[in-house]
């Protein structure tokens, strides 16, 4: 399987959708100008598709933008299967994977790590590759929390590496996240959803989110 980039080389701040649960959704988000889409496999999660939808979704963006995959604690053997089964661009590891799982995926990969503290940033240099995935500490761990954290932990690892930020963004606060931050990426599942409908997407927020990220 021939996979692309993480996410494309525009220029500015990237947007990735996560959380999509139909190809529908999907297209009008690229439509919207997002540069990537989060399918989430996780089964604790309410945004989770099965293995056949993500596909479906990753055949409906095609080109147009990346789709990837987030998991969670899951061999490396079962999710690189699972990586070629749906024809993803990348897998985002979201549970307690230790380093040395990452590793055999790469470069079509990244790390999500929990912060909440200083220590919790740190954790970042235990695992490779350009680009790492902050997101706010929960008790499930599994994002989509809707909360915010201290953006300004992030400053550094932001020059660092190739951050993509995630944890409660919203049309309303993520130009003052990325002037805080200047993430590579910013990542919104809850902040652009149906009111009490978890991975139905508002498109209205969805381009208010879109147009936000990109004037900051």
């Amino acid at each position: 399987m021939t996979v692309p980039p993480i996410l494309p080389a525009e220029s500015g701040t990237r947007v990735k959708i996560c959380g999509v649960t139909s190809p529908d959704d999907a297209r009008r988000c690229v439509e919207a100008g997002a540069s990537a889409i989060g399918v989430n496999l996780v089964p604790s999660s309410p945004r989770r598709v099965d293995a056949s939808t993500a596909r479906a979704i990753a055949e409906a963006v095609g080109e147009l933008a990346v789709v990837v995959a987030v998991v969670r604690d899951l061999s490396v053997r079962d999710m690189l299967e699972l990586r070629e089964r749906i024809a993803c661009g990348c897998l985002q590891l979201h549970g307690d994977e230790p380093p040395g799982s990452l590793t055999p995926l790469l470069p079509h990969a990244y790390k999500a790590i929990a912060v909440e503290t200083l220590e919790d940033v740190g954790t970042a240099d235990l695992y490779g590759g350009e680009y790492i995935l902050v997101d706010t500490k929960t008790t499930g761990g599994s994002g989509g929390s809707g909360r915010v954290f201290d953006w300004r932990l992030v400053k550094d690892l932001a020059r660092a590496r190739k951050v993509v930020l995630a944890g409660g963004l919203t049309p309303e606060n993520v130009a003052e996240a990325i002037g805080v931050v200047r993430p590579h990426t910013v990542d919104v599942a809850s902040g652009v959803e149906r009111r009490g409908r978890p991975g139905i997407k508002d498109m209205g927020r969805v381009r208010a989110f879109v147009a936000a990220a990109r004037g900051a």
